[in-house]
């Protein structure tokens, strides 16, 4: 009996502490602690370009470019938004190759680069820009002294690539629903937490064009994360359509499958948001133990922890 109460109590603790750990395994264990070999060059669409055997450029319009990377496993893109008068960098990718020669390519203007959030494969790493801006977080500011940012291993997430985890040195701190205005283009910075704690996006308040980063985007979205929350993610939902017009394009970080850019629509998010409220009332069924794959729509799946991790309860991040 004594050989049976032991054995059931240590098997309790073995997997308290997988769950307790579990992100860690998740990521730590089944890496090699390097990036992935680059992929083939595959035929692109006839709108866009390279700009060496490793960036692809797409013109959105006049005064908007996409940088995508469509050689990392990933499918990164990063924004290039350009006013008369400065321009914002949104997303660098994992810097694998410098994404500057490519903006400076683009345009003369001042740049100011925005990480929509500090994941290792957005964030440029050892690449230095001469303007840094991020979201202001009252946890953020707390650490960071000097306006030095020290990312953590949950923020950052690089270690499954061998890549270590920056100091940001951040020159400006942008407010929630704060404006950002480029010349004759203002940019709204909506906090649309779910993805990280620290997700943002950009709306462009004239053409209503969204920039939304890791919150969404064609493929599966990652709820599962260390700093990933259901609630926030429903929250993150409810303020991109509070904003959105009806017709907005969204362009996501990340693309499924190529051709193409990662582009989804207002219709989109409806469905998250839907698909959100049905996965925290146990109306739609998920398939798949850790993480937990639910369907959105046909463009979209978010993949969760199961049930009975998900956290509900929307993080004020004081």
């Amino acid at each position: 009996m004594k050989k049976l109460v032991f054995a059931v109590l240590l098997t309790t603790s073995f997997v308290m502490l997988a769950v307790w750990q579990r992100h860690f395994l998740l990521f730590e264990l089944p890496g090699s602690s390097a990036p992935p070999p680059l992929l083939d060059v595959v035929e692109e669409s006839g709108s866009s370009y390279w700009y060496d055997d490793y960036f692809l450029v797409d013109q959105i319009d006049s005064q908007t470019f996409a940088i995508g990377e469509p050689r990392y496993y990933q499918q990164n893109f990063s924004y290039l938004i350009l006013g008369t008068e400065s321009a914002i960098l949104f997303d660098a990718g994992p810097g694998l190759r410098d994404i500057r020669p490519v903006t400076n390519s683009l345009t003369d203007l001042p740049i100011t680069f925005i990480p929509s959030h500090f994941h290792y494969d957005h964030i440029g790493n050892t690449i230095t820009f001469e303007n840094v801006a991020v979201i202001d977080l009252p946890y953020l500011r707390r650490r960071a002294e000097s306006n030095s940012l020290k990312l953590t291993w949950a923020e950052h997430l690089g270690s499954s690539e061998g890549i270590a985890a920056p100091t940001l040195e951040i020159d400006e701190w942008l407010p929630i629903n704060s404006s950002l205005d480029l010349g004759e283009r203002v940019l709204q910075v909506l906090y649309t937490p779910g993805h990280t704690e620290d997700s943002v996006s950009l709306l462009d308040t004239k053409s209503g064009m969204i920039f939304s980063g890791d919150f969404i985007y064609p493929g599966a979205l990652y709820a599962f994360l260390p700093t990933s929350n259901m609630g926030d993610y429903l929250v993150g939902a409810e303020t991109l359509l509070e904003n959105a017009k009806f017709d907005a394009e969204l362009y996501g970080a990340h693309r499924s499958s190529a051709p193409g850019l990662p582009l989804l629509a207002t219709e989109d998010v409806l469905d998250l948001r839907a698909a959100l409220i049905a996965i925290k009332n146990r109306e739609l069924e998920g398939s798949g133990i850790f993480p937990r794959m639910y369907k959105v729509n046909e463009r979209l799946d978010i993949l969760a922890e199961p049930s009975w991790l998900q956290n509900w309860v929307p993080d004020s991040k004081d």
